[in-house]
């Protein structure tokens, strides 16, 4: 069944069916309230933690289920803290209910929240749920453009110093023999489509460092923290997601987000601004059968690009890439709701687990909104 029609029919269900009962008991429904249901509906996070095992000692377990999908709502309503978001569960009955909370006292403590997210960030909850939601809606689905680009993620913890780089051993003087050449050490970008999705995951550093690289705008903005790597489809949609440290290039994430994009969707063209612009990630959307559209990155040529450009200009010239590009966008419109409205900005925690945890929870829910989004 299409994507749209297969949205349609959900979307139409929770409208007629699910908020009318929903009404009857709470009253009057938010937009927000609306959108908390939309995505416990769509995701179903119970399907996707272990069965509660009986304790015949101690204290019994918190409902993991009911805490997953409070952390959601810390999301849909972008509240900053864990600590708000419990004052909130207590205030509002409402909130309460939808999230599995019966009574006020049932809302476990603070600690109790800490622990429990350290669960879903070593378990990697979120980032399941978004990538099950992915494969389900776009699997035969064929998706026309995939914004590739990351964005600033500012943590609060020291950043890692730099460690030096061991000296080079001392060479002989002189040109090497006729036909012999000085062994190299290869590139992230040339071993990489050696690797599995998991190995090319694994071997991008995580370490919080001291990032620096130019906005939307054009301007240099330097922070510490990490990196957030994404692929978005046409929509907003997020397809994929990865995290590195903040001083790693952009283009060394460009192979592993392209092998997860091909394993949940079909896509026909990358698009990817000039920090893209190697010759192995051209290769690598060649042998995935894509085509790549990447800004030029002029390198030596920087004169001639931009004479060549105002020659277009001025002729009133587009290229068919060059509209193309334009939906590139997509991506930068996604990374801006997901820090002004799904918590980006609010990142409390320390160590690339609990930062990626964090992020995947507002992915999750923005994936749903723009979903959503493509039938309204």
């Amino acid at each position: 069944m299409p994507l749209e029609e297969t949205l349609r029919g959900f979307y139409i269900s929770c409208q007629q069916e699910m908020f009318p009962k929903v009404e009857q008991q709470y009253g009057e429904l938010s937009k927000w309230s609306q959108l908390l249901l939309h995505v416990f509906e769509m995701v179903r996070v119970h399907e996707f933690l272990p069965v509660p095992k009986s304790r015949k000692r101690g204290r019994p377990l918190t409902s993991r289920a009911s805490l997953a999908r409070s952390f959601l709502a810390k999301m849909v309503l972008n509240i900053p803290t864990t600590s708000g978001l419990r004052d909130r569960l207590i205030s509002d009955p409402v909130l309460r209910s939808l999230c599995g909370w019966p009574a006020q006292r049932t809302v476990p403590s603070a600690s109790t929240f800490s622990r429990a997210f350290q669960e879903f960030a070593e378990s990697e909850l979120p980032t399941r749920i978004h990538a099950k939601l992915i494969e389900q809606r776009y699997q035969e689905h064929l998706v026309g453009h995939i914004s590739r680009d990351s964005t600033a993620i500012e943590a609060r913890e020291k950043p890692v110093p730099k460690t030096q780089a061991p000296k080079p051993k001392k060479r002989k003087r002189g040109r090497p023999k006729k036909g012999g050449k000085r062994p190299k050490e290869p590139r992230r970008l040339e071993y990489q489509p050696t690797m599995s999705l998991e190995q090319m995951v694994n071997d991008l550093p995580k370490d919080c460092t001291v990032g620096c690289k130019k906005n939307a705008k054009g301007y240099t903005q330097k922070w510490i923290g990490f990196k957030f790597h994404m692929d978005a489809a046409d929509g907003g949609v997020p397809i994929s997601c990865a995290i590195s440290s903040a001083s790693l290039h952009d283009s060394q994430a460009a192979i592993a987000l392209a092998t997860m994009t091909q394993q949940r969707g079909i896509n026909c063209y990358d698009l990817m601004d000039s920090a893209y612009d190697a010759k192995e990630i051209h290769a690598n959307c060649e042998q995935l059968k894509h085509v790549a559209i990447i800004d030029p990155n002029p390198r030596n040529r920087k004169a001639e690009y931009t004479r060549e450009q105002q020659a277009q200009r001025h002729a009133g010239f587009t290229s068919p890439q060059r509209v193309r590009y334009a939906e590139r966008s997509t991506v930068e419109r996604a990374f801006g709701r997901l820090k002004d409205e799904f918590g980006a900005r609010h990142v409390r925690v320390r160590g690339y687990q609990k930062v990626m945890c964090h992020l995947m929870f507002g992915v999750v829910v923005l994936a749903v909104d723009q979903l959503l989004r493509m039938i309204q």
